[in-house]
């Protein structure tokens, strides 16, 4: 039942994640920072895209992405159209893997220590929904900032 929810959840918020990309005007305001704002949305996008395949899709799917970090905030210019690709990829790596996630490992202990203290996969893959959402209020935010639709 909670992997149902949580596909639905991430489901919706990728979709939003890329109809909010869609929406932007100028492609050069994606990678925009301005009056304070530190990370430009096309950076966020990565950001995302990076913990959900690092987190979902390694950690929990056992595919071969290999995550850096460092990139989701330095890399610039990315086309738009490829960031949407990128997205949609995403999309089907959470819910295949989220298909494959039994209730046991659910209750179990998250492979990997991410905070200080050791969490259930239950509560990781809680965490990372609204991790999602966060970011992807600050990408609405940034848009209707700068690109002025």
């Amino acid at each position: 039942m909670l992997n149902e929810t949580l596909k639905t959840l991430f489901n919706r918020d990728l979709n939003r994640l890329k109809s909010e990309i869609d929406a932007y005007q100028s492609e050069e305001n994606i990678w925009q920072i301005s009056h304070g704002i530190t990370n430009s949305a096309g950076n966020l996008c990565l950001h995302l895209l990076g913990n959900l395949n690092t987190y979902i899709g390694a950690i929990l799917g056992g595919t071969d992405y290999v995550r850096n970090r460092e990139l989701e905030f330095s890399l610039k210019d990315i086309p738009k159209q490829e960031l949407i690709n990128m997205i949609e990829a995403t999309i089907g790596v959470v819910s295949k893997t989220l298909d494959q996630v039994s209730n046991e490992q659910m209750d179990n202990e998250y492979p990997i220590l991410v905070f200080e203290e050791k969490t259930s996969t239950e509560f990781f893959l809680v965490h990372l929904t609204t991790h999602l959402t966060y970011h992807l209020g600050q990408i609405n935010y940034h848009r209707r900032l700068l690109d002025r639709r």
